[in-house]
This record gives structure tokens, C-alpha cells and sequence, in this order.
């Protein structure tokens, strides 16, 4: 599958402090419960205390501090994606279940910043890029593994290794968005053992087709 994937800076790398500030001031309006289109850049200064000069010496404007404020996070994700090993256990479906666990925990606590990702994406096309390259840097990992899986033969040859991909990691992110704005936490376990079984079972361990006839 060819890359489309933008390349960023390390999501690890630390901001600078006047920048962390700007960022901090962000998640704090949002998770109080601000809509990120109706935050001013005022709002923002003012929270953070800080000048106008200072948010354009560092952000061109507020879609970028929102993308700047949620690539550590994203990187976070694609690097679990990265380290996941079908191979390393028996019981893959229990272990992805406690995988996406702790995935849905992270969503979770950076639900406000994620839906405001989510908003901005479908109108403003540097959002959209950064969004869909993301995920598109996700479903290159899974594909990658099911591709290694399919080469040792523990995954059937039959399966369409890029569609798999595409179903598990695009409509993944659809159903936990969904699933976390719908609960109030209290079913997250079943969700994720749910969604650990329909990856493991459906696309990594999946029975071959017979041949008819």
C-alpha cells in the first residue's frame, strides 16, 4: 500500500515553554467543556496568560495549536499499534483486549481534544491531513503485521491483508469514538474484549475458506 502518511516532528519532543503554556491553556478550556470552534484566540491568551505576539510567534493559527496539541498523543497510539506482536502469546484475543483497554482509556481522557480533532477535520483541510494521516499510519501497522503474520502462515492466505486493515483500524476508530460518547465508562471492558475478539478471530486467526466443489 503506498504512504501517504505526512511525516511530523517526534511527537516526544517537548515544547517550549511558552508554547506548553498556549497548549495547556487549550486542553483546559476544552475539557471544561469549551467548543473548539468557539474559542477565540483571546480566550486562549488570556487562560494562558500571555500576548497575541507570543500565539503567532509560535502557531499560525488555532488549527495548528490543536494539531500541535494532539501529535505527542497520536504518536503515543501509532507506537502501540507498532510494538503489538500477534506471535508473543496463545490467548492473542485477551491480549488485545487489555490492548484496547488501554487504548480506550487514552481516548477517553483526551475525549475533548480527539472531538475537537474529529470537528475540525471535516472542514479544515490541514486538520483532515494531519487526521487521515494518522490513521493511515495506523492501519500501515496493522497492515504490516498482518502481512508478516500471512508470511509464517499463523494468519490464512486467503484474507485480503489491505482490506482487513482498513475495516479493523477505520471503522475501530468509528466504533470507539462512538462507544466512548455513548458510555459513561462503565462498559469499556466488554467493549474492548469485543473489539479484541473481532480483530483476533476476524482478520489474525481467522478460519481458511475451503474450496467448494
Amino acid at each position: 500500500m503506498t504512504s501517504v502518511t505526512r511525516r511530523r516532528k517526534d511527537g516526544g519532543e517537548r515544547p517550549a515553554p511558552t508554547e506548553a503554556q498556549l497548549l495547556a491553556a487549550v486542553e483546559r478550556l476544552l475539557k471544561r467543556g469549551e467548543v473548539f470552534t468557539e474559542i477565540s484566540v483571546r480566550q486562549i491568551l488570556e487562560e494562558a496568560g500571555l500576548s497575541r505576539a507570543t500565539f503567532y510567534a509560535h502557531f499560525r493559527d488555532k488549527s495548528q495549536l490543536l494539531i500541535r496539541l494532539s501529535d505527542a498523543l497520536r504518536s503515543r497510539l501509532v507506537e502501540m499499534a507498532r510494538k503489538w506482536d500477534p506471535s508473543a502469546g496463545e490467548d492473542g484475543a485477551a491480549r488485545y483486549a487489555k490492548f484496547f483497554e488501554e487504548v480506550i482509556a487514552i481516548h477517553r481522557e483526551n475525549f475533548a481534544i480527539l472531538s475537537a480533532m474529529r470537528e475540525l477535520a471535516s472542514y479544515d483541510p490541514a486538520v483532515r491531513d494531519f487526521y487521515t494521516a494518522d490513521l493511515e499510519e495506523f492501519d500501515e501497522a496493522v497492515l504490516r503485521t498482518l502481512l508478516d503474520e500471512q508470511e509464517s502462515g499463523s494468519t490464512p492466505a486467503d484474507l485480503d491483508a489491505t482490506a482487513a486493515s482498513r475495516v479493523i483500524v477505520w471503522g475501530g476508530a468509528q466504533a470507539i469514538a462512538r462507544h466512548i460518547g455513548v458510555d459513561d465508562g462503565s462498559g469499556d471492558a466488554v467493549f474492548a474484549r469485543e473489539l479484541g475478539k473481532i480483530w483476533w478471530y476476524g482478520a489474525y486467526r481467522r478460519p481458511a475458506e475451503r474450496p467448494t466443489g
